[in-house]
């Protein structure tokens, strides 16, 4: 691989790991969101497609974590998830998001790593 190419991509992947850290909350607790009935995201989550989420569907509680995780700021995190949820699902969302997201949250809160382990 060309080195400038390489420089570029050591670039970008420090890039991202800065944004989703600079977005954390502080600590797992912080995560208030609700964890049954039908959450509406705002546009700047999700900007196409199915807005609205019904956390009762395994499916559509997982795509609602998945865009939180990946395009929500700190507050949106801390309104929209909920711990228990996270933990729960963590195991199987961990290998649907981002490497970057995944390491971020991980490194941040070692009980996530270790629930995933668990499940393994």
């Amino acid at each position: 691989m060309d080195s400038g190419i390489s420089a570029q991509l050591t670039v970008r992947a420090e890039v991202l790991r800065a944004r989703y850290r600079s977005r954390l909350p502080s600590t797992l607790d912080d995560l208030g969101g609700p964890d049954r009935g039908i959450v509406d995201l705002p546009l700047h989550v999700v900007w196409s497609g199915r807005t609205s989420f019904a956390l009762d569907r395994p499916k559509a509680q997982m795509s609602l974590y998945r865009a939180v995780l990946a395009e929500g700021q700190h507050n949106d995190l801390t309104m929209f998830l909920n711990r228990r949820l996270l933990l729960e699902q963590w195991p199987v969302l961990r290998r649907l998001i981002s490497p970057y997201i995944r390491e971020a949250w991980e490194n941040a809160f070692p009980e996530l790593a270790r629930t995933a382990s668990a499940a393994a």
